[in-house]
């Protein structure tokens, strides 16, 4: 009997040991104050909203048209301007004497550009992006339409259609056949249930090359040390190169409750939605943002070389590192970023009208007065409308690096019109003259205002077209390629072995290329293609850097993976 009640007892003690903790809910994304405490709003309307009493509560009521007119309002804002941080930050680049002049060169055309987009008619990158909106309806807010996402994915389509923005979105037609949908739609619509009687938005537009630069790592608990986690950040950031156009707003994301957990957080983080989250953990699993981390990973990034594209300090603009709660065995790491075209802006509807964060209107209060010397070295002019072995041996006269002015005739062609040019030097049919006799611009155009030579036209990355390099080299094409980036081994390699050269255009002023660069544009070949067709494009006092030369030189060698 005794041995049986001493067992009893150490039973009784083991399950008290363990018994669960009691219930508490924790919202993971926890905010010390609301995201939107300090942002600056517009009123757009008082209409489309009432309000009524339902059983001691008092209900908002939104009219569908509140949310058409919200969306295309903050679609149209997001593509010609910017917040008046980002263009702060820019304008502090000019003012750092630590800030090589390539930096400053970037930035005080980003400036520009900001400048030229915001009249409202050039939008300030010519991948004008997959819209994204991510909606959150208070539980007593009423919407009086057949669908919250088809109100909104209205007002994106009234943007698209109605300015001069480009369409990205393809949709398959079947598992390898694609057709543009002609209205950039669907756009990524997420909605989410929240407490309290107001609607609130953030509207987002990302580009191709930002979100390619999108990266998730499945690591372990032991990269999970001081040491070891900033040796590892520090590998993965140089990989991100300058194909998304920084100076980059970066967003690192260590845990998740699942990996598209921790890259959602990414995106909201890259956008800074998530500054107001505590800076420190909890037992319940609290997400927070490690402020030390942060400042160790920026001075990473400004001891790096990359620079603002070209060589220099700022690769990125500023560091957000948020940490989750994770499953035991699993430790997602999400890096990601928002690049020079940093479109987003904060949105509510509330009883007293449909409000919409207010961008800056006025960019050119950020512009100084700079001198030419401030901003690089010598300046070497390019005469492109030579025969192609004088441009090939101008260039070969100057080291990677050097700045350069192009004026005359260019070759647009992306990644299906090399697609379909391989077909034909494939069959027997060689290349067409116009991609040996004149330098190949990777770029698509967004749609041509009334009155301008083009819309706006900034490069590409050069990235997808890299396989072609060296096939097309040695068939006497594309011995001079211009576009945004870092390319890989193969193309040095290729240029190195055919004598080419890539040229590095500044990733993000396509507003100011459409104004004051290109004077004229006109379909080559495949008109059906749209902007993937081959376009003649000339231009004068394009801006552009030696990146690859004909000697194997890369600026880029020493970040390379491939």
């Amino acid at each position: 009997l005794l041995d049986s009640s001493w067992r009893l007892s150490r039973l009784s003690s083991r399950c008290l040991a363990t018994a669960p903790r009691p219930f508490h809910y924790q919202d993971v994304m926890e905010m010390t104050r609301p995201a939107d405490s300090d942002t600056p709003y517009k009123k757009l309307t008082t209409d489309y909203v009432c309000t009524s009493e339902h059983l001691g509560k008092k209900i908002l009521h939104v009219d569908g048209k509140a949310l058409t007119m919200l969306a295309q309002t903050a679609m149209v804002d997001i593509a010609h301007l910017l917040r008046p941080g980002h263009l702060q930050s820019l304008a502090n680049i000019l003012k750092d004497s630590e800030a090589s002049k390539n930096d400053k060169f970037v930035a005080l055309e980003l400036l520009k550009n900001a400048n030229i987009a915001a009249n409202m008619v050039l939008p300030g990158c010519q991948d004008t992006g997959t819209a994204i909106v991510i909606g959150k309806k208070g539980q007593y807010v009423m919407t009086h339409c057949a669908d919250d996402a088809s109100a909104l994915s209205h007002g994106v389509y009234n943007t698209y259609t109605g300015t001069n923005l480009r369409y990205s979105q393809v949709s398959p037609l079947d598992m390898y056949e694609e057709k543009n949908t002609g209205t950039n739609l669907p756009a990524q619509i997420e909605l989410y249930s929240t407490p309290g009687r107001e609607y609130k938005f953030l509207f987002m537009a990302k580009g191709g090359g930002s979100a390619n630069k999108t990266f998730l790592y499945q690591q372990t608990k032991s990269v999970l040390n001081p040491e070891k986690l900033l040796k590892f950040v520090d590998e993965k950031i140089k990989t991100l190169g300058t194909a998304a156009c920084p100076p980059y707003h970066l967003a690192i994301v260590i845990g998740g409750t699942s990996a598209e957990a921790c890259l959602k957080t990414v995106k909201l983080a890259s956008a800074r939605y998530l500054d107001n989250l505590h800076d420190s953990g909890n037992e319940h699993g609290r997400a927070f943002r490690d402020h030390q981390f942060e400042e160790q990973v920026l001075a990473l990034t400004r001891q790096c070389g990359i620079g603002a594209q070209f060589g220099g300090k700022y690769f990125c603009h500023d560091v957000r590192v948020v940490r989750l709660p994770r499953h035991g065995a699993s430790c997602p790491i999400g890096i990601g970023v928002s690049c020079s075209a940093d479109r987003q802006a904060l949105g509510k509807i509330d009883e007293t009208g449909v409000y919409l964060e207010q961008l800056e209107t006025d960019p050119s209060k950020y512009l100084p007065e700079i001198r030419d010397s401030d901003l690089g070295d010598e300046v070497v002019k390019v005469d492109l409308n030579q025969p192609m072995d004088k441009v090939l041996s101008l260039l070969s006269k100057y080291p990677v690096r050097t700045r350069l002015s192009l004026s005359g005739t260019l070759v647009v062609a992306r990644d299906i019109a090399h697609a379909k040019l391989k077909q034909r030097l494939d069959s027997g049919q060689g290349l067409p003259q116009y991609i040996k006799d004149h330098p190949v611009y990777y770029a698509g155009p967004a749609k041509t205002p009334e009155g301008y030579a083009s819309g706006s036209f900034g490069p590409t990355t050069a990235g997808r077209m890299d396989s072609y390099v060296d096939q097309f080299q040695a068939a006497g094409g594309s011995m001079v390629m211009l576009a945004k980036g870092n390319r890989s081994r193969a193309v040095t390699e290729a240029c190195k072995k055919h004598g080419g050269f890539y040229l590095g255009s500044i990733g993000g002023p396509a507003a100011i290329l459409a104004q004051n660069s290109i004077k004229k544009v006109e379909v080559l070949e495949y008109q059906e293609l749209g902007m993937e067709a081959v376009w003649r494009v000339e231009v004068e006092n394009f801006p552009a850097f030696i990146v690859v030369d004909n000697k194997g030189n890369d600026f880029f060698k020493q970040w390379q993976t491939d």
